[in-house]
């Protein structure tokens, strides 16, 4: 692993990245400068190759051009869980819980695996140790305290959600990538998960959302990106993006 090559102010750099699989080019010479603690929201037509961004961030894909930079670390080569421990969390399109196992334990097992235990799904955890009480807390932060003995399985999209970013935050992720966190929820979640995720940021928490909510991405976001074929179309606040002809033609001129 490189050395620092980035100042600690920027909690993500993209530079020159690209992403082909075989002939086909999928990201193209993508620059991104996420300032820690600020808020970008990635937008962008179907197949703008956004949740391919978030995979080569993570870490879960190789790029095949360009770099990347955590917190002015270089992360190539470094694993998902790797990226992880440097406080990097991430949440999918698609729950990536423990449906089976309830509300609590997917808590814990985050935590457990900050703190270095190991992940013994078969012993009941007491809830005095220092696992047990971490994901107490975060259960309680993102409003799961009275389900935390439910199955995951039996949860609302919305509670979901709410555990997936409960689960980053038993992590102490710092930087938080959030794969259209709305997909599936309600419109009364919504509202709510929106506030949930504003308190994180407001807590000095980096974020970057990939999210179709155009809403949601104003509401939150101050700074926007829209991604196109691959590339980066336009970078600004909220208004000056949804305004942009070139973005408003991306979209196939409807209003955004």
């Amino acid at each position: 692993m490189s050395s620092v090559v980035e100042p600690q102010s920027l909690a993500l750099r993209a530079t020159g990245l690209g992403f082909r699989v075989g002939g086909a080019t999928i990201l193209s010479d993508v620059e991104l400068a996420v300032p820690a603690g600020s808020f970008l929201g990635i937008i962008g037509p179907n197949g703008a190759g956004k949740t391919t961004l978030l995979n080569l961030l993570s870490g879960l894909l190789v790029p095949t051009a360009g770099s990347i930079t955590l917190e002015g670390r270089d992360v190539a080569g470094v694993a998902p869980s790797g990226r992880a421990g440097l406080g990097l969390g991430r949440t999918f399109q698609t729950s990536s819980l423990f449906n089976a196992l309830s509300v609590f334990e997917n808590a814990r097992l985050s935590a457990q695996a900050r703190l270095g235990g190991s992940a013994r799904f078969w012993r009941r955890p007491r809830r005095s140790d220092e696992a047990s009480q971490v994901a107490l807390e975060v259960l309680a932060d993102v409003g799961l305290t009275s389900v935390a003995d439910r199955p995951t399985g039996s949860l609302s999209h919305g509670d979901k959600r709410k555990l997936e970013l409960a689960i980053l935050l038993a992590a102490r992720a710092r930087v938080l990538l959030l794969d259209e966190p709305m997909a599936g929820v309600n419109t009364e979640d919504v509202a709510l998960l929106m506030d949930l995720i504003g308190r994180l940021h407001g807590e000095g928490r980096t974020v970057l959302m990939v999210e179709h909510h155009m809403a949601v991405v104003v509401g939150l976001a101050d700074t926007i990106a829209v991604l196109d074929s691959g590339q980066v179309l336009a970078t600004g606040d909220p208004e000056s993006v949804v305004a942009n002809d070139d973005v408003q033609r991306a979209y196939l001129g409807q209003p955004l």
